[in-house]
């Protein structure tokens, strides 16, 4: 089984967003307990709980959290929006090719139904052209297809 996980850019933009949400939450916090006259705790608390959050965030999303998942049987797409079809056996894909979309290099997995799956290969913490040909291999093992 291999795994593609995020890439370190886009962690870092996910574990951003999560440090500004914190921000703001404590800011909320502080106004609240300033307004109501209450215990400074109460922030620090918030504040604490919400730094290992973050911490517990950023150790899943590097070892734990993967895009695409490949195996002998099929390949499972998650953590992408809008991929079409998450999960199929190797058998029922027709092809894989490159392309962009809405100026995003994708890799495009065509199933035999017509229906498809669409990987930004930004996402993935591995070089592109490495992961088209990483992909080919499964899909050639997954068919049983000898390569020339």
């Amino acid at each position: 089984m291999t795994y593609y996980r995020l890439a370190p850019a886009v962690v870092a933009r996910i574990l951003g967003l999560a440090l500004i949400l914190l921000a703001l939450i404590a800011f909320v916090a502080t106004i609240a307990v300033a307004v109501a006259d209450g215990p400074i705790d109460l922030v620090i608390g918030i504040v604490v709980v919400g730094a290992i959050a973050v911490v517990i965030a950023a150790w899943w999303l590097r070892t734990k959290a993967w895009v695409v998942r490949c195996s002998e049987e099929g390949y499972a797409v998650r953590l992408v929006r809008g991929a079409g079809v998450r999960r199929a056996p190797w058998t029922e894909v027709r092809d894989a090719v490159t392309t962009t979309t809405r100026g995003i290099a994708c890799l495009v997995i065509r199933l035999g139904n017509g229906t498809s799956t669409s990987i930004p290969v930004g996402l993935l913490a591995i070089d592109r052209e490495q992961f088209v040909r990483e992909m080919q291999r499964h899909l050639g093992e997954g068919q049983k297809i000898t390569p020339l």
